[in-house]
Order: C-alpha cells, then sequence, then structure tokens
C-alpha cells in the first residue's frame, strides 16, 4: 500500500519537490521529471514540457503502472521510464530522474563499468545508492529502454542512463531526491578526485551499508 494516500497532499509535495531540486540546479530548464505512486496503485507525475522550477499542482498528469494517461496534461516522454521501475520495485513509492551537471558528465565518459560506475567513496553513497549500472544510450522518450530498464530495476533502485542522467527509486519522493543528491555529489567528488589516488570503502565495508534490493513477489 502507498503512503500516498492523499493526493491533494501528494501534489504539494510533488511541486515542492520540484522546486527544492530546481532551485538548488540539481536540474535545469525543462529537464528532470519526478512521479509519485498513489494508494490506487496510479502514477502522479510532472508533465512533459514542463521545468521543474514552475511546474504547478494543478499541471501534473497521471497515468497507470504501465505509463499509459489517464488524466491531466500529457505526462513526461519518460512516464514509461518511472512506470518500469514501479513494476520492478513493489516497495517503491517514488522516482527520480535527474540531469545534474556531474551525474550527466560521468554518463558521457568512455572509461566507465556499466556494472558499476562509481567508488563508494562514501558511507552515505553506499547506503543511499549501493551499484550503480549504467544503461545504454537512448534517445529521451525511447520506449526500447523500457525493458531493460525494468529488468535492471529488479537489482538496483537506482541506474544512470548513459549520455543522459540518473533514475533514482525509493519508498518515499523525499528519499529519493536525497538519494539522487548523494549520487550527484559523489560524482563530483569522483571528478575532484581524478588524477588523486583514491581510497573508496572496501567491498566489505561497502556490503554492510548497501541498500536491500526488492524482489518480485511471488506468484502462485
Amino acid at each position: 500500500m502507498s503512503i500516498y494516500t492523499d493526493e491533494v497532499a501528494a501534489r504539494a509535495l510533488i511541486v515542492a519537490t520540484a522546486r527544492s531540486l530546481f532551485a538548488r540546479g540539481l536540474t535545469h530548464g525543462s529537464t528532470g521529471n519526478l512521479s509519485v505512486r498513489l494508494a490506487d496503485g496510479s502514477l502522479l507525475l510532472t508533465p512533459t514540457g514542463s521545468s521543474l522550477g514552475t511546474v504547478t499542482e494543478t499541471e501534473l498528469s497521471r497515468t497507470d503502472v504501465r505509463g499509459c494517461q489517464l488524466d491531466g496534461p500529457r505526462p513526461t516522454k519518460e512516464a514509461f521510464l518511472h512506470a518500469a521501475f514501479y513494476r520492478a520495485r513493489p516497495t517503491a513509492h517514488a522516482v527520480v530522474h535527474l540531469h545534474c551537471t556531474y551525474a550527466a558528465a560521468l554518463s558521457s565518459r568512455a572509461d566507465l563499468d556499466p556494472a558499476d560506475v562509481l567508488p563508494p567513496l562514501t558511507a552515505y553513497y553506499a547506503m543511499r545508492i549501493g551499484t550503480l549500472p549504467l544503461l545504454p544510450y537512448h534517445a529521451p522518450g525511447d520506449k526500447s529502454l523500457e525493458a531493460l530498464a525494468e529488468k535492471t530495476a529488479h537489482t538496483h533502485h537506482a541506474a544512470l542512463l548513459a549520455n543522459h542522467g540518473p533514475v533514482v527509486a525509493a519508498a518515499t519522493l523525499q528519499q529519493a531526491a536525497d538519494a539522487a543528491e548523494e549520487l550527484e555529489e559523489t560524482a563530483k567528488l569522483f571528478f575532484l578526485l581524478h588524477g588523486h589516488p583514491i581510497r573508496p570503502l572496501t567491498p566489505e565495508q561497502a556490503a554492510a551499508l548497501a541498500p536491500i534490493p526488492s524482489r518480485r513477489p511471488a506468484t502462485a
């Protein structure tokens, strides 16, 4: 059951979170999108072409868990990506997708391990992200990414889209936004430390802090 049982409150929370992310430079222009899963299973999302700095509560879109529009303005072109994470992660009730500077820069590098693109430089990164896979480049809105995103989301609550930016799912919108910001700060540290020897957490230290992956519910 979603914690977002009050749609009016959920709309206000999405807008407040959008404003905060935009004001702190974690996205820009009309980039980035947010969503929450409501108690009836539908998804409330920021609409296509909107800015997280100006979107209002009445402008939000609603889709089903397949990403099909139910009401409101046309949803973000990446609604299918949000839906894929929700289907794969039953305990997730919020998704944040940003185009933040350092994470986007990281996603454009050619020397990354696609299975895990960032070392665990801090305990908070290990706690809030764990491992971060890189999904291959697809144009924004390209639904051929959907199946891979859903498969990846079964074992990772965060992923980095190549030449694009991060997607993070969590139990609450605050947790998803915090994790996305932690990812951005760790990407910043990664660039600041370029050319210097680093001492990331050991595999044992990181594993002790890593988020527990969701599992697909058993079927009868």
